[in-house]
């Protein structure tokens, strides 16, 4: 992957290969070039012994585009509903993602795993106290 993401590279792939693609195309260019760095540095943090294919990177910015929406943002910032009067309600589930890394999906997980010839999932190892 190269340093600084192509936008055109980006709609180009998300808008041929992406089925919900309505918050990523109403991003301006500048907020496109922000949800890809932070896509390609996460992507690069996790998974720094694999290679990362530009798909994998367009995959999981699709994703953040949804993620830091208008009203999903509010959500990440604690909000647990809010309504505007004769428009419309809004109430967030208590188990909806949280966290970047939280927001890769299976698609980008499989992108990177056969370019890198492994199965890459989502299971870790967690503590726990007895």
């Amino acid at each position: 992957m190269a340093i600084m993401a192509s936008i055109t590279l980006a709609d180009e792939y998300i808008n041929a290969n992406c089925i919900d693609i309505e918050d990523w195309v109403e991003c301006d260019a500048a907020k496109k070039q922000r949800i890809l760095n932070v896509a390609e540095r996460t992507l690069t943090n996790k998974y720094p012994t694999y290679a990362i294919p530009d798909a994998a990177v367009y995959e999981f910015a699709n994703e953040l585009a949804i993620a830091f929406n208008d009203t999903n943002r509010l959500q990440q910032q604690g909000i647990a509903a809010f309504g505007v009067t004769g428009v419309a309600n809004f109430t967030f589930k208590d188990w909806a993602k949280s966290g970047v890394e939280a927001w890769i999906p299976e698609s980008a997980l499989d992108i990177i795993g056969a370019a890198n010839g492994v199965k890459l999932g989502r299971k870790v190892a967690k503590w726990v106290t007895m």
